[in-house]
């Protein structure tokens, strides 16, 4: 049975060029560190350790091993308010110190469920979906970039609500918190598509979508930001990605340094989870961030990440409610 190889960074670039010089199809994971790269042809990935499904292409078959539940138990253990308000101070004193605009707070939630990580990636409703076996499933609505004719595309999504709410698409666009926080990651992912691209620019601003979960609807809002790719690029993959990494919509702005409040504020190492997936067909390329994820401890407990965007307008009680909020499963 063959198994899984993970690469560190310098290499997995190499083998991302490599394949796309010779324009050869190939999926690749890359985790929030950047110490565990996968890198892989599909045809040499082995569907009984990992599963994905894009847009457009999978290896999955289609053949559920696990029966869809007509009802599950879904009974998650956040951390407590006074945890969650430690780490929030941390980040919140750092803003307010000048050292960052935007930092994204994450935690990991204890769940109680009888739903197994393979139910969850087969039957889960979501763009794109990645099992690996006794590790982690991942059912996340945010693409990272997209390539397509020479072009690259980026959508970050930032900004919440139940979509029940009266006048829900309203309160989302006009709410001041929300808005800063959007303006400020598209600004850092235009910067950042400035850095492989030229004639960058903002194509759609604050559209709204709407995802469904097991417990109803929320709104989702997003912008789109495109720029120009130089001739050749295919062969240059590996470094477009890594230069573009870790994702500005799960870290913050300005970058290196909110990545430095991240690890001081957050109690637990994120590993997979804000990291990224995508799949080169040889001409084009598609790819996500790791969100909406589901992972499994040596003992098989399972655990739930999330979190949300801090600024300086937020308020602790609002972003532990949404952070709880987005503890749930598109099984439905």
């Amino acid at each position: 049975m063959k198994s899984l190889t993970f690469y560190n960074r310098d290499e997995a670039a190499r083998r991302m060029n490599r394949l796309g010089t010779a324009g050869k199809p190939f999926f690749f994971l890359i985790n929030f560190d950047e110490t565990e790269c996968l890198v892989e042809e599909p045809e040499q990935l082995p569907a009984e350790e990992l599963l994905f499904v894009f847009p457009g292409m999978t290896n999955f078959d289609g053949v559920c091993q696990t029966r869809c539940p007509e009802t599950f138990r879904w009974q998650p253990f956040p951390q407590s308010y006074e945890d969650y308000a430690r780490s929030f101070g941390i980040v919140h004193r750092h803003i307010y110190g000048g050292n960052s605009f935007l930092t994204n707070l994450t935690c990991t939630t204890r769940v109680d469920t009888d739903l197994t990580l393979r139910q969850v990636f087969e039957h889960a409703r979501a763009r794109y979906k990645l099992w690996v076996k006794d590790r982690f499933t991942v059912f996340s609505p945010e693409i990272f970039v997209r390539i397509e004719d020479g072009f690259i595309y980026s959508h970050p999504m930032k900004g919440t609500i139940d979509a029940t709410c009266p006048g829900a698409a309203e309160r989302l666009l006009n709410d001041e918190k929300e808005a800063a926080e959007h303006a400020t990651i598209t600004d850092l992912i235009r910067n950042d598509l400035s850095q492989v691209a030229t004639e960058v620019t903002v194509t759609r601003y604050r559209y709204l979508d709407e995802l469904q979960t097991h417990r109803g609807r929320l709104l989702q809002m997003s912008s789109e930001i495109r720029g120009r790719l130089e001739e050749g690029y295919a062969s240059r993959l590996g470094d477009i990605f890594f230069r573009l990494l870790p994702a500005g919509s799960i870290t913050g702005a300005p970058k290196r340094k909110t990545v430095e409040i991240i690890r001081e504020a957050e109690t637990y190492e994120r590993g997979f989870y804000t990291g990224i997936m995508g799949y080169f067909d040889g001409k084009n390329l598609d790819s996500a961030v790791l969100i909406r994820f589901l992972e499994q401890d040596g003992q098989g407990q399972l655990w739930f990440k999330s979190g949300g965007g801090i600024t300086f307008r937020s308020e602790v009680k609002s972003e532990y409610e949404e952070m709880k909020q987005k503890i749930y499963v598109p099984v439905y």
